[in-house]
Formats: C-alpha cells, structure tokens, sequence
C-alpha cells in the first residue's frame, strides 16, 4: 500500500488506537489534541503496545518516529489523505471541529468521524465546502487489534469516498463494514446497548452479580458468537433445517416478556452495584494489566478464526474437516 499521511484529531483512547494502527502499518501520522500533556501521553502509550503490534505483525517500514504532533488543527489536516476525528461524542464540538477540518483540508481527503453515536447526515451539516467527503468510520476498542470498522455515508457523501475509504481501512488488517444505510448508534453499539440494558436490570434487580453476567456471555454465546454472530449461531439451532425451523419452533417465544428493552434509571444504588461488582472481579490486577491479557488473547483468536478460514464471517468458507 502506498504510504499515506493521516491526519488524528482528539488522541483520547480511540483516538490513540487510530494512530497505533496507522504507525503500524507504516503511515505518517501527524495528530492534534489540544489538551496538556497529550503528546506525552500518546508516546507513553505507543511504547507501552508497540511490543503487543509487533507480535501482531508491523509493516517493513512501521515507526513510532512517523508521528508528529501539530500545534494548530488547520496545519495537521492541512496535507492529509485522511482525517480522523475522534473528539468525545458532543454535537456541537464534533461539528466545529469538522468544519475547521474541511476549511482546511484537500478537497479529495475522506473525512471520517469516529462517532459511535451520530449519524454522517448530522455531522457532514457542518462542512461547507465538501461535506460529499465526509464518512463514519467507527471502530472498536482496543483499535490497534479489533478489525471492525463501520463504514457509512450522509444524504451527502458520494459512493466514491466510501469505496476509498473502504480500500484505506482494508489494507489496514482491518474489516470494513460498509452499511446499507445510516442509523443512531450504527450497528455493533446498538447490539452491545441491547445487551448492556439487559445486563443492568439482572443486576438491579438483585438476579445476578456483574460476574455472574460476565460468566453467563463468555463460557457460552460469547464463544459462539466469536465466531458466527447471532443469525448464523441460530441457523444452527434450527438443526438441519437451519433458520426455518428455529423460526417455527423458537419464534413464538420472541413474544414472551423476558428482556426488557427500556434502560433501567442509573440510580446510585445501581451505580454501586456495578462498580463494586467490576472492582471485585478484577480484584488486584491493573487496568494495564488486563489491557495486556485482553490483547494477547485477542490475537491469539483472530489467529486461530485465519486458520479456521472462517474470514470473513458472512460467508462460511469450505475447509477440511480434521481427523479425530
């Protein structure tokens, strides 16, 4: 891939994981956060995963020297292929900070934000001069090793921008999603939210404790779910006959009052709950301690899913089945 210039606007824990990724596959990366000491956070963070990027694989020519701190917002966008906007999740403050970007911006950069919440309709209203190039681009943390990034254009974005964009975030180990259409929350957040709704009333209401919800996803559908996601783990719950039958014989059960859809009020009492569940479960090991756990295995499983070949998981590839 041709070396590129990225632009990263907001070096919070997204924001660093975009230029982590970006040095690893050996772009330049120029980076503005006006905030103190955020340079010297973003190096001491570098040095602390470049061993873990490295186990994962580096490109020839990846650095940490490629990346270099602007002291204006105009001066970091001004000479980049793509802009990444990864400021906190405020309207206005993404609006403003887009709109600087494409005043100074080359009319042929992809702007993409990594809102995990706004729509690019919402967001490219901003962009007085080319909001056509303006795109979401959300990922999952920890961005250096999740592959998944959600891809979607506004009323306003032109196709060729999200193919561009689609090709950059390919060649970056990662898995685009480009979306059919655009929605709040896009697509990942609104399946965790589901799920994280859910998790807070059982605690709530006093049915199970944070670890018990935790051991209730990974020694079962988490598992699955690594693998497949939820239709196709349900295809095969229907036995031969696949998704038709689950549907005849689970289907009826979707109209049963289990789960509760309306989030429950985060009172202080749940708050405690919550906080004192997760204080307990990871007991005496530092947060950058199960940071560096969590990324061993992540590797180690997207591994095993290449060897399986079982990339990408919307089609099932052939493979041989072992001898046991």
């Amino acid at each position: 891939m041709t070396k590129l210039t990225m632009a990263v606007v907001g070096t919070g824990v997204i924001g660093n994981g975009w230029i982590a990724r970006f040095l690893a596959n050996g772009h330049k990366v120029i980076a503005y956060d006006p905030a103190p000491q955020a340079e010297e956070k973003t190096r001491a963070l570098l040095e602390d995963i470049w061993p873990t990027l490295e186990r994962y694989g580096l490109a020839g020519n990846a650095s940490i020297e490629q990346l270099s701190f602007a002291d204006e917002l105009a001066d970091a966008v001004s000479g980049a292929d793509l802009i990444q906007e990864s400021v906190p999740e405020r309207e206005e403050l993404k609006k403003q900070v887009l709109y600087t970007i494409d005043q100074h911006a080359p009319a042929e950069a992809i702007i993409a934000s990594s809102t995990s919440g706004y729509m690019p309709s919402v967001l490219q209203e901003a962009c007085e001069k080319h909001p056509e190039r303006v795109v979401i681009a959300h990922p999952f943390n920890p961005v250096y090793l999740i592959p998944l990034v959600e891809i979607a254009g506004g009323k306003q974005t032109e196709a060729r921008f999200i193919e561009k964009a689609n090709a950059i975030y390919d060649q970056l180990k990662m898995k685009p999603l480009v979306m059919s259409g655009e929605i709040d929350g896009h697509i990942g957040d609104r399946l965790m939210e589901a799920l994280w709704r859910e998790a807070l009333h059982i605690v709530n209401d006093g049915i199970a404790t944070t670890e018990e919800v935790d051991k209730a996803i990974v020694y079962g559908p988490g598992l699955r779910w690594a693998l497949m996601g939820p239709f196709l783990t349900l295809h095969l719950a229907g036995g031969n006959e696949g998704m038709k039958h689950m549907l005849e014989q689970f289907g009826p059960a979707l109209k049963l009052p289990w789960t509760k859809l309306v989030a429950p009020e985060l009172t202080d009492e749940l708050k405690q709950k919550v906080i004192d569940g997760t204080t307990l479960q990871s007991g005496d090991v530092s947060i950058s301690d199960m940071e560096h756990r969590r990324d061993r295995f992540l590797i180690k499983l997207m591994q095993l899913l290449e060897e399986e070949g079982f990339w990408p998981s919307e089609r099932v590839l052939a493979y041989e089945r072992p001898n046991v």
